[in-house]
């Protein structure tokens, strides 16, 4: 498994003899800091094949995952950062995102398709990490999410197709 450092360009494209990608990086509160390896991430995806649905799924639950860690987490705190960690290979992507924030009661978010929450905007994040990834767990503190998406069969077969 190589690390690969992050740049401003977005991430290198891995090569044949190890087709993993991993980034392991301090961010500050800051939002163009999270987009920035939000972008990373995706390249490193796309590299490894990735595309359609899955790449998408990916891509919305990290926003949201990095965004809340900012935001909600940190509170754009500039003295606090948060800590995110990849692994990119052409079966799985695994991200981690931990923010320096007080954390969260996951366990207790109420469902924001209940009729009567349906105007209310908290709680979507958390659903979309849910059913956006194959899994996701939340630490006891609720300050750090840990989640997995598995490639479907369905877009591997179909990179295979159109080579």
């Amino acid at each position: 498994m190589a690390s690969i450092p992050i740049s401003p360009f977005g991430a290198p494209e891995m090569s044949d003899s190890d087709s993993s990608w991993t980034l392991d990086k301090l961010l500050a509160s800051d939002l163009e800091a999270g987009h920035a390896v939000i972008d990373a991430l995706i390249a490193a995806l796309e590299s490894a094949g990735w595309l359609g649905r899955d790449l998408f799924h990916v891509q919305m639950a990290i926003e949201e995952a990095v965004v809340n860690a900012i935001e909600h987490g940190n509170r754009r705190d500039s003295s606090k950062q948060v800590h995110v960690l990849f692994h990119v290979s052409q079966d799985h992507a695994e991200m981690t995102i931990t923010d320096q924030g007080e954390g969260f009661e996951h366990w207790n978010v109420a469902d924001p398709t209940e009729d009567e929450r349906l105007d209310k905007p908290r709680g979507r994040g958390v659903l979309l990490i849910r059913e956006l990834m194959s899994e996701s767990k939340y630490n006891d503190k609720g300050n750090s999410v840990w989640m997995l998406k598995r490639r479907s069969a369905e877009e591997e077969s179909s990179e295979e197709e159109s080579d």
